[in-house]
């Protein structure tokens, strides 16, 4: 915080660090994350022009160097920098439109300004959208990221858009042969967003991109893996042939154990199955398995757990095991003892399943 107190003062005749620094730390306790950076913003606020273009011009004053534009993956900033977009949306959105975008485009250089432009999406889509389409050529990635992290449907943490989520493909199509991996990141997660509203949408917008050939190939197979992953462990089969791996490979189960019939909590389950294929060719395999959790109030629930990549030789077998813990302890799915289930998936197609027992840990 005193980083950010001397950046001001630095910046702003007058600003006095020490002040801004003592009542910023006076008010952190009892906030969570996102309510500290409102508040850090009313702190800086109450110390700028009321007037929203002389508080714009405050900020670019105040802003640290830019990141390193040398780097090209994981540069995300500091959540310190958040402030000028906070009172962008707070103060720019309704009468400073354009003066408010001219501060989000200064200001994603020093700390990604994905969550800020969504209110002006959500109220000016036209406008905010045609100076997407310039950002999309902007020469800073920073600036690039932002068109497409902005406008994802399901950003994390992020207020919602209230857009057409097929609305951003045409900035897609300007981004996706991007030469830096944080760009394309944000594709790929762009991407698998809207897996979940669409598979084929995006199977057929990847295949478009492999035809044309702007992107590297090796960078294209990232993305396409990295944006059909939802749509892959779901066993989507328009996804998993993109990939390679087909539903109608000539591959049958020879065996499937869990290590018993009955595994008490705390435990184990020792996945071990043995795959064959009766084809004249090796034959890719995208293999998990999906457990079927009993409920108490008779409710089950699913999970779909990784396995294995791999290939299943000509007229051979593959034989593939893991070892899946079964803690009582986790804090995001509680287990309960009774009749549970284990599917096996290859290829998004179910091949075999078997039940076992969950008993109260020993």
């Amino acid at each position: 915080m005193r980083e950010l107190a001397s950046e001001f003062e630095a910046g702003l005749p007058g600003f006095d660090a020490n002040d801004f620094h003592k009542e910023v730390v006076s008010g952190l306790q009892g906030r969570e994350f996102m309510e500290r950076l409102d508040w850090i913003a009313d702190c800086v606020e109450k110390r700028l022009a009321p007037d929203f273009p002389k508080m714009a011009d405050q900020l670019e004053a105040a802003m640290p160097p830019a990141l390193d534009p040398t780097l090209n993956d994981d540069d995300f900033g500091r959540f310190i920098h958040a402030v000028p977009g906070i009172l962008a949306a707070r103060h720019g959105l309704e009468d400073h439109r354009d003066r408010a975008l001219n501060l989000l485009e200064e200001a994603t250089k020093r700390f990604s300004m994905e969550f800020y432009i969504r209110p002006f999406i959500n109220r000016w889509p036209d406008a905010t959208f045609e100076r997407l389409h310039d950002w999309a050529a902007h020469e800073n990635y920073h600036v690039r990221r932002l068109v497409s992290e902005g406008t994802r449907p399901r950003l994390p943490w992020a207020k919602n858009i209230t857009i057409d989520p097929l609305a951003p493909l045409p900035l897609l199509q300007k981004l996706h042969a991007d030469p830096t991996r944080y760009v394309t990141r944000s594709v790929a997660n762009h991407l698998n967003d809207i897996s979940k509203i669409s598979t084929d949408t995006v199977v057929a917008q990847l295949s478009g991109w492999k035809e044309e050939g702007k992107q590297r190939v090796k960078e294209l197979d990232w993305m396409t893996r990295h944006a059909l992953r939802t749509a892959v462990k779901a066993g989507d089969v328009g996804a998993l042939e993109m990939l390679g791996f087909h539903a109608d490979a000539p591959i049958s189960v020879q065996s499937l154990s869990v290590g018993g019939k009955s595994i008490a909590i705390g435990e184990a389950l020792m996945v071990e199955t043995t795959l064959s294929n009766t084809g004249k060719t090796a034959a890719p395999v995208m293999v998990d398995y999906v457990l079927t959790f009993h409920r108490p109030n008779g409710r089950s629930g699913q999970k779909v757990f990784k396995l294995k990549q791999g290939k299943v030789p000509a007229n051979g077998t593959l034989l593939l095991s893991k070892k899946h813990p079964l803690k009582g302890n986790a804090s995001t799915f509680k287990l309960h003892p009774g009749p549970h289930n284990l599917a096996l998936q290859v290829n998004g197609k179910i091949v075999q399943d078997i039940p076992f027992d969950l008993t109260e840990s020993k």
